[in-house]
């Protein structure tokens, strides 16, 4: 992508095989009130650093992609009106138009790539929505992930979507998926979903292993998806998580909300009526997240390095 605009920091740190963790935008611009998100989004950055690596948290600008924001970027993202959310397919329609907007899962993974930054932290992805068989409605994540080789640290997917499909898709197209200390997949405020994972890895090395081995056995382009589960202690309470949910249900039915209308309302219930909780929960996981993708960063900038040092000495 030739206007893509990787900061100097960023540029140094993968030339030089240091550990840099891809940030997604949107939930800066679009996921939390102001001041919070910016907030939030300083806060985020910092957790990455105080794992040894370099934040690049990942924006449009004026059609211009970037891949790492300095400090008045990242404040206009938080601050401006009007920027716009941007999934991959967006991507070439914000270019041509001069356009600004934050980036989903999708074209944060995907910009990531492009810059050559392996490891990308998010929340929960997107995944096969309730209804599927008469809405046909997916998250674009999924098919992007498929042909895209980067390592997200997720909490699974959100738990209004219909996680059991979404599992199956993954496994259809070809993405790797590992719980992490966890043998169950997380359902994003909460730490157990209710579906189980069929490999668990502990320990950043352990991923770092596993991106390695990506790289050595070929094949597609895919993604490894490395479902970190939010703390017990952390989530959102399950009862009351499976009743509002099961409420907001019953009420897109009486009000006849259906296709992509349902998942804005479900999220929209969840915040209201479970006063905010829902939104600590997400925060929890997010900044667990962050923070493991740093030490698998870190990781597998280790091992590189061993790597190097052990051709040298083979000379």
């Amino acid at each position: 992508m030739s206007d893509l605009v990787v900061s100097d920091e960023v540029q140094a740190a993968v030339a030089d095989g240091r550990p840099v963790v891809a940030l997604e935008s949107t939930i800066i611009a679009h996921g939390l009130p102001r001041p919070r998100n910016l907030q939030v989004a300083r806060e985020l950055e910092e957790v990455v650093r105080e794992e040894g690596a370099v934040p690049a948290t990942i924006a449009v600008l004026d059609g211009r992609p970037h891949v790492g924001l300095d400090k008045d970027q990242l404040e206009r993202v938080a601050n401006e009106d009007g920027i716009r959310k941007l999934g991959h397919r967006d991507l070439a329609l914000a270019v041509a138009a001069g356009a600004s907007g934050a980036t989903t899962v999708s074209a944060t993974a995907l910009l990531a790539a492009r810059a050559g930054v392996r490891v990308f932290a998010t929340g929960g992805l997107g995944g096969v929505h309730r209804e599927w068989t008469q809405t046909q409605d997916e998250s674009a994540d999924l098919g992007l992930l498929a042909r895209t080789r980067i390592t997200v640290v997720c909490a699974g997917v959100k738990s209004i979507l219909d996680v059991a499909a979404t599992l199956q898709r993954l496994e259809t197209l070809g993405v790797a998926v590992a719980g992490y200390g966890t043998d169950r997949f997380p359902g994003f405020y909460l730490t157990d979903s209710g579906h189980p994972v069929d490999w668990t890895l502990r320990t950043p090395a352990e991923v770092a292993a596993v991106m390695r081995a990506q790289d050595s056995v070929g094949g597609p382009e895919s993604a490894l998806l490395v479902a970190n589960p939010v703390p017990e202690s952390e989530q959102l309470d399950p009862a009351l998580h499976a009743r509002v949910l099961a409420e907001a249900l019953e009420a897109c039915a009486e009000r006849g909300i259906t296709g992509q209308a349902v998942t804005p309302f479900l999220l929209d219930q969840l915040v209201r009526r479970t006063d905010g909780a829902s939104l600590s929960a997400n925060l929890a996981a997010v900044r667990g997240n962050v923070r493991l993708a740093g030490q698998i960063a870190a990781a597998l900038a280790t091992d590189l390095a061993a790597d190097l040092d052990a051709g040298r000495a083979g000379r």
